[in-house]
């Protein structure tokens, strides 16, 4: 089991304080959260912090669901290849083994 250990981390110039099991990865996903708000920002000028978060939030969403739904599709083409090599391997098997005629 890993050590907890104790970071502040600053998103959309606020502190966090969180306690992480790895502190490079919680930096960098802090890095990125705060970067997607600043973009965010600037794309919604004017409009409150609140809206930016969730507009944020759904883009870091549409993001998961999208690596999500690739990979599942990325799975599904591997299952199809293995199952392809499988018949050409048993397909070969029973062309390579004694026939009684």
């Amino acid at each position: 089991m890993s050590e907890k250990k104790k970071l502040k981390v600053s998103i959309f110039n606020k502190e966090y304080p969180l306690v992480v099991d790895n502190e490079e990865m919680a930096v960098e996903l802090a890095r990125y959260v705060d970067q997607i708000m600043e973009d965010t920002k600037k794309e919604l000028a004017g409009h409150p912090n609140e809206t930016i978060a969730v507009i944020a939030a759904l883009n870091i969403a549409y993001e998961l669901f999208s690596e999500r739904n690739q990979l599942k599709e990325l799975a599904v083409q591997a299952s199809n290849r293995i199952n392809k090599l499988k018949l050409l391997l048993s397909d070969s098997e029973t062309l390579s083994e004694p026939h009684n005629f």
